[in-house]
């Protein structure tokens, strides 16, 4: 599955944990999906029109999109898809995504399994204790390489969270990690969520 296709996984997990635990999401998680939802509208901008009226979009969004669809200024078209961001926060995400996801012919399971990847990226970056866990998961991975991909994506995100506004955040070593984690989950044949570490 294309890695373009899904980004608001931190936001249904993230959602999810917060009502749990009853505390406030932390700053890095709201930067999460902020960016979910920032790359979600860029994909909606990357549609035809026919299919943008087949989806639940409220009208000041619709016109945002299109009018994204037209600028051709570098600079002019960024600073319209920032806005297309801002909006996409009021917007309902799911039926979004799920109308995506039929014309991407993907199951609803595809799109667990997607997600579950992503909460283990997120998690693996976050805190130390999660490498454990994945690695009492998956003890054919190789611990060296795959710590020296967190570490590299840990300083990616200290860089962007350091850059000056307008500044296009970099994403190789989070890209990278992501993929990592796709293929050591793939040799063994399942996608567990983190949750299942703490269960074993």
């Amino acid at each position: 599955m294309s890695r373009s296709k899904y980004f608001a996984s931190p936001l249904a997990a993230d959602q999810e944990a917060g009502q749990e635990d009853d505390r406030r999401p932390s700053k890095s998680q709201l930067k999460r999906q902020m960016a979910a939802l920032q790359e979600l509208g860029e994909r909606l901008v990357a549609l035809p029109d026919a299919k943008l009226r087949q989806l639940p979009l409220a009208e000041r969004l619709y016109d945002a999109i299109r009018e994204a669809q037209c600028i051709t200024s570098h600079e002019g078209k960024r600073r319209q898809l920032q806005y297309v961001g801002k909006l996409m926060r009021e917007a309902h995400v799911e039926p979004i995504q799920a109308k995506l996801a039929e014309w991407d012919g993907d199951s609803m399971e595809q799109i667990a399994a997607f997600h579950q990847l992503e909460l283990w990226r997120d998690r693996l970056i976050d805190d130390d204790e999660h490498f454990t866990a994945f690695m009492n998961l998956y003890p054919h991975a190789e611990a060296q390489p795959l710590r020296a991909l967190i570490r590299a994506a840990r300083k990616e995100r200290a860089a962007n969270a350091a850059l000056l506004p307008g500044r296009e955040p970099q994403r190789k070593h989070y890209r990278a990690l992501f993929q990592e984690i796709k293929r050591l989950q793939a040799q063994a044949g399942a996608t567990p969520a983190p949750g299942d570490a703490d269960d074993e």
